[in-house]
């Protein structure tokens, strides 16, 4: 019996330094039918404004490495009263000053937005898919989640995305990986397979 960690099963990689992430992006990828395999690899991240910049490159990067088939993800929390930071510097700004950090840099205006870029390469092709959903930052931290979700509160909705138990539902991750699954799996069809 193939365990389930024989790699010859995974349609394609997620090659990321997060496991949260993965899970993620492999329970969503499942529910389209894309068996999604994890290589825990710390990628080199270039300093940019643009979240797409940097996916992109860590793709082509992982691709270079392992030679296979490979997703990346970059996301950012976009805060309005903070011109658009932590942004592209998300995880570093969670690292040093993390969700108690951000809280207390805020004022009245909460407005923030989500945003997540999935880089696609193989040995054809590089491609990004972007997707963003608007929210607002709570006053206090709700609900036992990782990274920002504590504390961003998705528009229209009266919990944080820790929260919530569809976040797999209506996430930015979740609306970026559907573009790429839809973009995906015409081009497994149309390569015959």
């Amino acid at each position: 019996k193939v365990g389930e960690d024989m790699p010859q099963s995974f349609d394609l990689f997620f090659v990321s330094s997060n496991y949260h992430k993965y899970k993620e992006a492999k329970k969503i990828l499942h529910s389209f039918n894309i068996n999604l395999g994890f290589l825990k690899y710390e990628l080199e991240e270039i300093q940019s404004y643009s979240l797409k910049e940097i996916a992109s490159k860590k793709a082509v990067q992982a691709f270079q490495k392992y030679k296979k088939p490979v997703i990346v993800e970059d996301d950012g929390l976009f805060i309005d009263s903070l011109y658009g930071f932590p942004g592209p510097y998300s995880s570093y700004v969670f690292k040093t000053i993390g969700n108690k950090g951000i809280l207390q840099l805020l004022n009245q205006n909460r407005k923030a937005k989500f945003v997540s870029i999935i880089s696609f390469c193989d040995d054809k092709i590089s491609k990004s898919f972007e997707a963003k959903i608007d929210g607002n930052i709570s006053k206090t931290q709700t609900g036992k989640g990782w990274g920002y979700d504590p504390i961003f509160v998705p528009k229209n909705l009266n919990k944080t995305f820790a929260a919530l138990t569809n976040k797999n539902e209506l996430s930015h991750r979740y609306k970026a990986l559907k573009k790429f699954s839809s973009w995906y799996l015409r081009k497994l069809k149309s390569n015959g397979q």
